[in-house]
């Protein structure tokens, strides 16, 4: 049993060909940028979207007079179970249970386009290795069923529950956000030490690995933040499928609000196209090969 937020079906963007994406509840970092903040909490949680409040009067937290100016109940006296209820979406859970096998119930569906396009399923988050159990039992069952497996993750933990999915495997995609280290526990809350280990030691697993930096305005989106990462890979990881640059998405905002949580990248816009081929550029002198997303 784990906490999901999402089975995205038909993914292009989390791995090669048709992929399902199953989002899993919590991680350790707390980047400042992070397009999917409902992920972050090990728990579930509410999101609260007012602007599609009818004022039905199902939730427990109704008040007939908000509900005339348009307004749904105050947060703190809203319930995770008001989310069965609101049919309108302005009250919504980030976060249920769910076994292993209602999981592959859904992805299995999909296994056609898996086949005819070369992509598979990948495990994602928050940090996917946060529920490393559940991480495993899903994978087992993909692999039971001919699906591949990939996970997408930050590295930051003990490289062993990476380890234990040896033979399950067939991509990681793992992040590399800032190389210094100072600035990496400035934006994302803890140190990078452990993650460059692990990116070392990704070589033992004997499976192909994308390397992936999100490319933020003001964090990391100059030629000295990116060719050290880009030398850092080439030095590292043999078994590189290639290093992916991935343009800033501002997609996730609205998330933020529905929180109740501040959005320090609000007023932040995605990088040019020519500033996003001057980085790749850069990143292609180590001798890598290079995408941009």
């Amino acid at each position: 049993m784990g906490i999901v937020t999402e089975i995205q079906r038909f993914s292009l963007n989390d791995g090669p060909g048709i992929r399902a994406t199953v989002f899993l509840k919590g991680c350790g970092m707390r980047c400042a940028w992070c397009h999917n903040p409902e992920t972050c909490a090990a728990a579930p949680e509410l999101m609260v979207y007012p602007e599609k409040c009818i004022g039905c009067g199902a939730c427990v937290g109704f008040d007939e007079t908000r509900a005339r100016a348009g307004l749904p109940p105050p947060r703190g006296e809203l319930r995770l179970g008001d989310a069965d209820v609101c049919f309108s979406g302005a009250i919504r859970a980030a976060g249920r249970e769910m076994t292993a096998a209602e999981v592959m119930e859904e992805i299995i569906q999909d296994t056609v386009y898996y086949e005819t396009s070369g992509g598979g399923v990948t495990v994602s988050g928050g940090e996917a290795m946060a529920q490393p159990e559940f991480v495993h039992e899903i994978l087992s069952l993909c692999h039971d069923n001919g699906v591949p497996g990939a996970v997408e993750t930050n590295l930051d933990y003990p490289f062993g529950r990476l380890e234990a999915l040896r033979g399950l495997l067939g991509l990681v995609m793992a992040d590399i956000k800032v190389y210094d280290n100072d600035q990496h526990r400035k934006w994302t809350g803890v140190g990078n030490a452990r993650i460059l280990e692990n990116v070392k030691l990704l070589k033992e697993l004997d499976v192909p690995v994308i390397i992936r930096t999100p490319v933020i305005p003001g964090v990391n989106d100059s030629v000295e933040a990116v060719a050290p990462i880009a030398r850092f890979i080439a030095d590292s990881v043999p078994n590189l499928r290639y290093y992916e640059l991935l343009n800033f998405n501002p997609l996730g905002g609205s998330k933020y609000s529905a929180l109740g949580l501040d959005n320090p990248f609000a007023n932040a816009r995605p990088l040019p196209d020519a500033d996003m081929d001057r980085l790749a550029g850069a990143a292609r002198s180590s001798g890598i090969p290079v995408r941009v997303g």
